[in-house]
Parts: C-alpha cells; sequence; structure tokens
C-alpha cells in the first residue's frame, strides 16, 4: 500500500489520568484524546505489516505473549491512552449465520447471531442450560496486558457482550424473547439476571489487577428510530445490571463506558442520572450527530467518537478531514474523545482512518 502517512502520527504520549479528568470535565484537554471500541484484526494487521513494517501475529493461540504484545504496541503507536482488552467469558450454543466478507480487508466469512428462536424457550432449557461460572472465565489475557503496560497507558475491560445482547441474541433468541415477554416474563427476567451476575462475577475479579482503568461495556439496546424493548422493560431487566457495574466501577475509583447503538431517547437520562455512565459511545448521523448530543447532554456525560462510519467510510480524504474539523470545533475541549462512531470495521479504508487520526493531532486549542 502507498501512502503519505508515516504511523505513528505524532510521539506517542499515553496519559490515561488526564484523559480520566477530560472525560469527567474535571480540566479542558490540551490535545485530543482518542477513543474506539476496537479496531478488527484485519485493519490493525493491514497498519502494523504496511505502515510499521511488522510481521502480524493473527491470534493469541499462535503466539500468546507475541500477540498481546502487539496489540498493545499498536494502541501505543496509534495515539490511544488505553488499550480495550475484552473476551474471555464463553457463551456456549449461540446460533449463527454467516456470508461472504466483501470488504476489500476481507477475514472471508462475515457472522451475525441467528435472532429466531435461541438455546433457552422453557425452565427445562433453563436448567439444562450450561452456564459459565467465573472460575471458568479466563483472565489471562488482562494479567497479561496489566503487566506489559507502557507508562501512562491503562486498560479498559469488558468480558463479551452485554446483558441485553447475550440473553436477547445468543441465549433467548429475539423472536423468542418477544414472545417470552408476553408467555412466561419471569423466564425472561431470570435469564437476565443470570446473565447479569455472571457479568458481574467477571468485574469484581478483574477490578482490582493493576492498570484497570475502567469497564468499557457493549450493549446496544436499540436500533435507528427506538429501543428494540420499552423503556420500562429495560428499567427491570437490563439497566439495573448495568447500573450495579457503574456502582462497582465507582467504588474502586474506575471509570465505565458504555457503548450502546441505536435511538436512545427515551432512556438516555436513565443512563446518565440513574445509572451513572461516565461516557457514552456509539453515533449515528442518522439518530442524533455526536455534536448534538454533546450539546444537549454534554454538561453531565462525555462523548465518545461520533464520525459516522458511513462517512468514514464513503467521503474522500478531503471531505473527511473537513467533518472531522467540524467534529472537533463543536466538541472540544471538554468531555469528548475522537473516533469513530461505532469502530474501526474491516470496509473502512485505512487512509481515512489514519486521516480522522492526524486531523486529532492537529488540533490546537
Amino acid at each position: 500500500m502507498r501512502s503519505t502517512f508515516r504511523v505513528p502520527l505524532a510521539e506517542p504520549r499515553p496519559d490515561f489520568e488526564e484523559f480520566r479528568r477530560v472525560l469527567l470535565g474535571e480540566k479542558e484537554a490540551e490535545r485530543v484524546h482518542f477513543a474506539e471500541l476496537f479496531a478488527d484484526q484485519e485493519i490493525v494487521g493491514c497498519i502494523l505489516k504496511d505502515f510499521l513494517g511488522e510481521e502480524p501475529v493473527p491470534s493469541p493461540v499462535e503466539d500468546f505473549g507475541a500477540y498481546w504484545r502487539q496489540q498493545i504496541g499498536f494502541w501505543f503507536r496509534m495515539g490511544y491512552d488505553y488499550i480495550r482488552v475484552a473476551g474471555g467469558l464463553d457463551i456456549p450454543q449461540a446460533k449463527g449465520k454467516a456470508a461472504d466478507d466483501t470488504a476489500v480487508l476481507s477475514r472471508g466469512k462475515r457472522g451475525w447471531i441467528d435472532e429466531g428462536t435461541g438455546a433457552i424457550t422453557s425452565w427445562e432449557d433453563f436448567q439444562r442450560y450450561p452456564w459459565p461460572n467465573v472460575e471458568d472465565i479466563d483472565f489471562s489475557a488482562y494479567e497479561f496486558v496489566s503487566r506489559n503496560l507502557p507508562t501512562g497507558m491503562k486498560m479498559m475491560v469488558c468480558p463479551s457482550s452485554g446483558v441485553f445482547e447475550i440473553s436477547s441474541e445468543y441465549l433467548l433468541g429475539f423472536e423468542g424473547m418477544s414472545i417470552l415477554l408476553h408467555e412466561d416474563p419471569e423466564l425472561v427476567e431470570a435469564v437476565f439476571n443470570r446473565v447479569g451476575e455472571i457479568i458481574l462475577g467477571f468485574y469484581r475479579n478483574v477490578v482490582t489487577l493493576d492498570g484497570v482503568a475502567g469497564f468499557f461495556q457493549g450493549d446496544d439496546l436499540g436500533f435507528k428510530t427506538s429501543t428494540f424493548l420499552s423503556p420500562g422493560h429495560l428499567r427491570k431487566l437490563v439497566l439495573p445490571w448495568h447500573k450495579r457495574y457503574a456502582a462497582l466501577a465507582h467504588e474502586h475509583g474506575r471509570m465505565y463506558w458504555l457503548h450502546c447503538c441505536g435511538n436512545l431517547t427515551g432512556i438516555i437520562e436513565d443512563l446518565i442520572e440513574d445509572v451513572r455512565i461516565d461516557a457514552l459511545h456509539s453515533f449515528q448521523d442518522e439518530i442524533m450527530p455526536v455534536a448534538e448530543f454533546k450539546a444537549r447532554h454534554g454538561d453531565r456525560v462525555a462523548a465518545l467518537g461520533g464520525v459516522d462510519v458511513d462517512k468514514l467510510c464513503r467521503m474522500n480524504e478531503q471531505e473527511l478531514r473537513e467533518h472531522v474539523r467540524g467534529i472537533l470545533a463543536k466538541c472540544m475541549p471538554w468531555r469528548y474523545a475522537l473516533g469513530t462512531g461505532n469502530s474501526v470495521a474491516n470496509y473502512v479504508p485505512v487512509t481515512n482512518y489514519l486521516a480522522m487520526l492526524d486531523e486529532g493531532i492537529r488540533w490546537v486549542p
């Protein structure tokens, strides 16, 4: 790949403590901090090979230590103050579908969760399901990263998908859950509570590790025009668990960030005032541009990312740079970090991703 970009775009100088204070509104940002949920391994591998001159280690199975050192190095050299480490919690019997991946940096197949009927359709299924215990969770990646973080850098952690996603997609199936909410709501509640307890057990074990700065939990609760379930159902089944995770983080002096796709108008006050999230991630311009969210709620909660992924993919470099400068002009210097509206998917042009970061580095107060 021929490019005028050089990586790192600037000298990395992670300082998560300063970043934390910016997000909490305790100080103005002196520079643009970056935030991302994740970058697909195809993107990471491309940048490692074509810009950093490293041969990518494709997975921790191949070489655990080399893989995680390379992941830490990627987040460090791209200018982040943290690395997000996720996984270790296996949810058995999730049903999936696959289709050809047509991205330029293709992985061959792209998978989806089957949203029909899940593994649990009755109390008998609930009792037979092989529920994982905390002892079954693999903490080795968190422990390794904890011991190998560069000075000033921290990690944000998450065991897997969220309470709603695991319960509705993996276990009940969205259609199955919808029917059971009418026919057997107690079973639905039991599934959500069991999943919530498992995730809470993960956080109780990982929160005291050196280098853990907080929890960056993903849980998509909505779509373009609404939440998937009514605000009332979410307040009963889902939000109390996020409130417990946030409270645990805050008890230990850590942060609680939530990645949540969809139109959250019906529950945004719950997330800010009751759950008490410190930052919200995932923005689509069709729902609410990040600058609009910042104008409405930025005095109480931080906004992470917000460069709409569709624009990140379709705009040419100059158009994108102007778009990013417009976001920075409206969102800096309080309670904001620059990044994509969702994630650096493998269909995002690598040079556009680098241009987005470059505009952050160029910003001056």
